[in-house]
């Protein structure tokens, strides 16, 4: 299921691409179009400012000046053939002060004929000095706002596109929160009243039957039932950690494992000896403790051997759980702890994602693959600040 959202998201985000491709080559191509259609007027502008030059007192000059006149948007500047500004149109003669209008047009116009965007004016030789004027131009604003626009446009749609996933993926995990917390309060609700009865029926034995060699395995499955539902309380509420020995809290998971476990599976503590404190939630640290190690029993399918490290530095508690199982492929070391993601046949894929939310939303720590080889086994490992 994971594997096939991954697969829809990189279509859409593939679909997205070619969508914002072929808009900036649209784009581009429209632009083009419009520069060679400026550069056509450029030219007819050219040729008019030539008719003007050759114009005699027999000349009608209506069109020609309709035409010379008839451009408001693009900047052009006329010059001689050594490249001296003679006048300009459209041009904002904005300079630095005590700069000349003149050098800075010349210098402008340069500007403009290295950028491809000029037009020689070829006249008699009767013209002198004149001769072989030149138009220099530059694009129009609008064609530059036009260029501009669709990088703008995009960015706006990937800003709103951003916005929109953060906010989808902010509501799924409201609506995720939700259904933990709700889970978490109604298991707890349905296991209280059959621990309640068990509780008591327990008393009952005790008083009928007080040397039964089974009652103290009884009232050691009430308890362990008693700490599941504190736990799923707990899940349903804000619990806050407290300073606590993790050494001693995984002494009891590794009991409690390796009595319901066979005996070709060996479970190993690598502790030191002193006390090791961080602020944790016992009952739900254990339970992520226990998932790990069920997970790895089931990794190596009733026999192998889990190793469990526990280390300190000045800030932070590492513990680490080690098994010879099957092992993770590298693609799948973040998926684990999504909801829904197993490898059993039988599961719900929920166990590693429960982990997860207890380590991080709790403790305020960090749960990662260590490492993982395929037939070689996994490591965990819990991060846990101190304070």
């Amino acid at each position: 299921m994971l594997e096939r959202i991954r697969n829809i998201k990189y279509v859409l985000v593939a679909i997205a691409v070619v969508i914002a491709v072929g808009s900036l080559l649209t784009s581009n191509y429209l632009i083009s179009d419009l520069k060679m259609e400026e550069t056509k007027r450029m030219e007819v502008w050219a040729e008019a400012m030539r008719s003007l030059n050759l114009a005699d007192d027999n000349t009608d000059l209506n069109l020609v000046l309709q035409v010379i006149n008839g451009n408001n948007t693009i900047p052009i500047i006329v010059v001689d053939k050594d490249g001296k500004a003679l006048s300009s149109r459209n041009v904002d003669k904005v300079f630095a002060e005590g700069e000349d209008s003149l050098r800075y047009l010349t210098a402008l116009a340069k500007e403009y004929k290295d950028n491809g965007c000029f037009i020689k004016i070829d006249l008699p030789a009767e013209f002198g000095e004149s001769e072989h004027m030149g138009i220099c131009y530059d694009e129009s604003l609008m064609l530059k706002r036009l260029a501009i626009y669709p990088y703008i446009q995009l960015g706006v749609v990937v800003i709103f596109v951003l916005i929109s996933i953060f906010a989808l993926f902010a509501a799924m995990k409201a609506e995720q929160n939700k259904v933990w917390v709700g889970l978490s309060k109604e298991t707890a609700h349905q296991l209280g009243t059959p621990i309640s009865s068990l509780m008591a029926w327990h008393e009952v034995l005790k008083e009928s039957y007080p040397d039964d060699v089974l009652l103290p395995e009884m009232e050691k499955d009430i308890n362990r039932l008693k700490r599941i539902a504190d736990r799923f309380s707990k899940i349903g509420s804000i619990p806050t950690p407290k300073p606590e020995d993790v050494k001693e809290v995984l002494e009891r998971v590794v009991v409690y494992i390796d009595k319901r476990t066979s005996n070709k599976v060996k479970i190993s503590m690598h502790f030191p000896e002193e006390p090791v404190i961080a602020n944790i939630i016992p009952s739900l640290f254990e339970w992520v403790a226990e998932n790990l190690c069920k997970n790895a029993v089931d990794a190596m399918e009733g026999s192998g051997a889990i190793d469990l490290y526990l280390d300190e530095d000045d800030t932070t508690v590492f513990v680490e759980i080690k098994d010879t199982g099957k092992g993770i492929p590298n693609k799948n070391f973040q998926s684990v702890f999504k909801p829904g993601f197993t490898t059993k046949q039988r599961g719900w894929g929920l166990g590693l994602s429960l982990a997860k939310r207890i380590v991080e939303e709790y403790h305020k720590g960090k749960i990662f693959v260590k490492e993982s080889v395929v037939n070689v086994g996994t490591t965990f490992r819990i991060e846990l600040p101190k304070s």
